[in-house]
């Protein structure tokens, strides 16, 4: 069994969403060893910093919250699909030669992996066609190596089509290193009522778990 981390780190100097700086993650060192002690500190971020899982709520005034996320889509197998090849947005084309089915899924691992640590504007992103082509299908849900799965639509066609459908959504993903194929993804969200989104721990196991 081997264990990798798609999670990015957090700090201050990470990419955030468009480079806006009011959403860079702040960390305040409260109390420090000797004169305190103890070590501690508090941090001031975004809920859609690094990455995380965008619950319902965050599009839709009467879906879920974070807190009302179903774990079991999200502790689930799942498939990397290498879409390296794309120059744009994916499309239901790019996706038709991947035999997807109903219940996958699917982690998109773009040339957005190959520019981290920055933010790019023109960010590979989930077009609405291959949206609703993944709802027509019935997919578990989607993850992808940037911070937004869809880039300046208007009516948010891309994240409606999924959210809309209890489809999964979690961005900012680490994938770079990442061989596609199929894994456990284990991806948990951070227990906050009423939120529209929360951060997450994102790993993917691949081989057999251990019997306890």
């Amino acid at each position: 069994m081997r264990i990798i981390d798609i999670s990015m780190p957090i700090h201050h100097g990470m990419q955030v969403y468009k480079n806006r700086e009011e959403k860079r993650p702040v960390r305040t060192v409260e109390r420090v060893i000797p004169r305190d002690s103890v070590n501690e500190s508090n941090i001031r971020m975004n809920l859609h910093t690094g990455t995380h899982i965008d619950a319902p709520f965050h599009m839709m005034e009467e879906g879920w919250t974070a807190e009302q996320l179903p774990l079991e889509k999200l502790i689930i197998p799942c498939r990397v699909l290498d879409m390296t090849h794309v120059k744009d947005g994916i499309t239901k084309a790019d996706l038709e030669g991947f035999d997807i089915k109903g219940g996958e899924f699917l982690l998109f691992k773009t040339r957005n992996s190959f520019d981290y640590p920055e933010f790019r504007l023109d960010f590979i992103y989930l077009k609405g066609d291959g949206a609703e082509y993944l709802r027509d299908l019935k997919v578990a849900g989607v993850g992808i190596d940037t911070l937004g799965i869809e880039r300046d639509q208007p009516g948010h066609e891309t994240h409606l089509a999924l959210l809309a459908n209890d489809m999964m959504i979690v961005e900012g993903l680490m994938l770079k290193d990442v061989v596609p194929g199929r894994y456990l993804l284990i991806a948990l969200p951070l227990l906050i009522e009423g939120a529209d989104g929360a951060p997450a721990r994102a790993v993917l196991v691949e081989g057999d778990l251990p019997v306890i």
